[in-house]
Order: structure tokens, then sequence, then C-alpha cells
């Protein structure tokens, strides 16, 4: 695979991080921002993926009411403010 030499301005204080990773970590600083690239770029893909299947099982019918959605909502916020219960053994005593 051929490489490709990409120019970015970084915020000078951003810049200062990335070099302080990179003495941090023994990396040079290239190799730490085609890290960065990469990730962020796997993240985008897998974003429009998801994003595109979503939009096929709404074009197919596959949807959720917004009272539905509601009311689980609602389901959880009732389950949080219970309060928590301990369940109780009772220890056999030796006779």
């Amino acid at each position: 695979m051929g490489t490709r030499v990409v120019t970015a301005h970084l915020p000078k204080e951003l810049a200062e991080k990335l070099d302080g990773l990179a003495d941090l970590l023994d990396r040079p600083r290239g190799w730490l921002v085609q890290e960065a690239v990469e990730a962020y770029v796997g993240l985008a893909e897998e974003r429009q993926r998801e994003t595109v299947a979503a939009l096929r099982e709404v074009d197919t019918g596959r949807v959720v009411e917004h009272g539905e959605v509601k009311a689980w909502a609602a389901g959880l916020v009732r389950a949080k403010k219970a309060p928590a219960t301990r369940a109780r053994t009772r220890v056999k005593r030796a006779s």
C-alpha cells in the first residue's frame, strides 16, 4: 500500500498535546496522526452504515411509535427511583 502526504493545520494547544503524547509513547507524531485518522474514519463509516440500515427499516415500516418510546422511558425512570431491595437469606446455626 502506498502512502500520500496530507497536511492539516491544528490549533497550537492540540499540536502541543500531540507532541507530548508522541514523546510519552515514544512514537513519531505522524504515527499518532495516522492512528487517530484511521479510528475517526472507521467510526464515521460505521455511523454511515448504521444510518443507512436504520433508514431502510423506516422505509419498510419497522418503527416504534413515539408514545411507546415515552412509556418505555418513563418505566426506566420509575425503575431507577425505586429503592433497591436486598434479598434476605436465613443462616442456619449449628446446634
